[in-house]
């Protein structure tokens, strides 16, 4: 198989025949615009520079006494800033780092689940945990923790020990770990989890979890007969195809689940994180929804709701593919990295903090909405035009 992910020649995506064609980059440098700037794609350096700084001061000063943000009980938001925080150039000896991951560590239960005690959401507390330990395990002083972890994890995906077969809708997913069905959103994270303790895309959880994937996508094909799978059929992802089905983006009157940005965005990288390359029928169906529905300016199909958790997945998704520039719909073709720093940048409050004035999905706090925001910057780096 040739992975996408190493397909760094192939930088952008166009229309062809009306199917999505990876293609050499093309730089969108005119005569006139010449020097050193012309050959960079990314926002300007120091600007970036700038807003990471004034986030991470705001952070500074919106941690609490014992390590934690916004709660001594939300693990999940405390880990999110962390890795944020990690990503952002933050060396894991800084003060607010250490005591954060201090915190952290009171979270690790006897199961090797890394979460508050009474909490429903074992697998996504436990998944982002792990992506702030493995951050900060430069010297491997959490590999136990890490091990552990990814145990616990194995556990909660959705499969034969709770009565499922691979024919089942849900098998292969994962939820929040409590009773509950699984969707997309927590099985991009457990995916991540796997991944991030040294789990490859031959994994067998992770290879169980394409399947539920495939079949949270909107594509009528022998890797989804679902019965929402053609009543779409726009390549798009949706929230889950567990228990009824659901998308947040709502529903056709035909009964299509819609698909939406941010889980679209989820369901690409996770095909890739499970060796899928470019030539894949899934792969080519979420690269055209993603080129017919380009924006930084909201969460496709949700406008503002979780916009924040959109541009992050965009920003990982589109650094996992390698992709320098994308190309919309019209022919237009976008320097992703310096779009979505700008419209960041520009949401930026003069505290360094971010806020979703839709506060959905928790993005009406400032410490989870600037956590987002500083994850998503930390793949805008400017880089040399390939």
């Amino acid at each position: 198989m040739r992975p996408i992910v190493k397909l760094n020649t192939y930088v952008s995506a166009v229309l062809v025949a009306g199917a999505v064609l990876l293609v050499p980059f093309v730089t969108m440098a005119t005569a006139a615009e010449e020097g050193p700037a012309a050959k960079m794609v990314g926002p300007q350096l120091d600007a970036l520079k700038k807003s990471r700084a004034q986030a991470t001061k705001f952070l500074r000063a919106s941690q609490a006494d014992d390590g934690s943000w916004t709660s001594p009980m939300a693990t999940g938001i405390t880990a999110l800033v962390t890795t944020s925080l990690l990503r952002s150039d933050v060396p894991v000896d800084d003060p607010m780092v250490a005591k954060a991951l201090k915190n952290l560590e009171g979270f690790i239960q006897k199961d090797g689940g890394i979460y508050f005690d009474q909490s429903n959401h074992r697998n996504y507390e436990t998944s982002i945990c792990v992506l702030a330990f493995a951050a900060a395990n430069a010297d491997g002083r959490y590999d136990k923790t890490l091990a552990g972890a990814a145990k616990f994890l194995r556990g909660l995906q959705w499969d034969e020990d709770e009565g499922l077969t691979k024919s089942d809708d849900g098998y292969g997913g994962a939820g929040y770990g409590s009773h509950e069905r699984p969707d997309l959103s927590n099985t991009q994270f457990f995916m991540e989890a796997l991944k991030a303790t040294g789990a490859g895309e031959d994994d067998p959880n992770i290879q169980n979890a394409l399947l539920f994937v495939s079949r949270c996508q909107n594509l009528e094909s022998q890797y989804n007969t679902t019965k929402f799978a053609s009543k779409i059929n726009d390549g798009g992802f949706y929230y889950t195809i567990a228990a009824g089905g659901t998308s947040q983006a709502g529903v056709e009157l035909n009964g299509g689940l819609r698909s939406y940005g941010s889980m679209t965005y989820a369901g690409l990288k996770s095909m890739v994180y499970a060796g899928l390359d470019a030539e894949d029928k899934r792969v080519k169906a979420a690269l055209q929804w993603i080129t017919d529905h380009y924006t930084v300016s909201e969460n496709p199909g949700m406008k503002q709701m979780g916009v924040f958790y959109y541009y992050h997945t965009f920003a990982k998704t589109l650094d996992t593919l390698d992709l320098q520039m994308l190309e919309d719909k019209d022919g237009d073709k976008h320097d992703w990295r310096k779009e979505l720093a700008e419209i960041l940048m520009q949401r930026q409050f003069e505290n360094g903090s971010w806020l979703n004035t839709t506060p959905r999905w928790y993005e009406g706090d400032p410490n989870l909405a600037t956590a987002y925001s500083l994850l998503a910057l930390s793949y805008c780096q400017p880089q040399p035009v390939k």
